[in-house]
């Protein structure tokens, strides 16, 4: 029988989101864990990434082997975050 947990976090502050993203990977070893983000810091140390686009998958991989492609999607989100979260301050 499937058992399943859920979980759901919005808008949390760095460190209040440290804290819940800390305490969830000690729960998460040896289970298969589905994670929606929106802030791609939080999946960095996922064992697989699946980027949506338009409904479909458009990459798929390690956080590192994503950002090795140069034009790659996730590259582009994720450096727009960095660059997005280095200028407010």
């Amino acid at each position: 029988m499937l058992k399943a947990d859920f979980y759901f976090f919005s808008a949390l502050d760095a460190e209040s989101e440290y804290l819940v993203q800390e305490a969830l990977e000690r729960v998460m070893v040896n289970r298969t864990v589905i994670t929606i983000a929106h802030r791609l810091s939080t999946i960095k140390n996922a064992d697989n990434i699946a980027v949506l686009d338009k409904g479909k998958v458009a990459e798929y991989g390690t956080y590192e082997q994503l950002m090795s492609i140069e034009e790659g999607l996730f590259r582009k989100l994720v450096e727009r975050q960095t660059i997005g979260n280095n200028n407010v301050n």
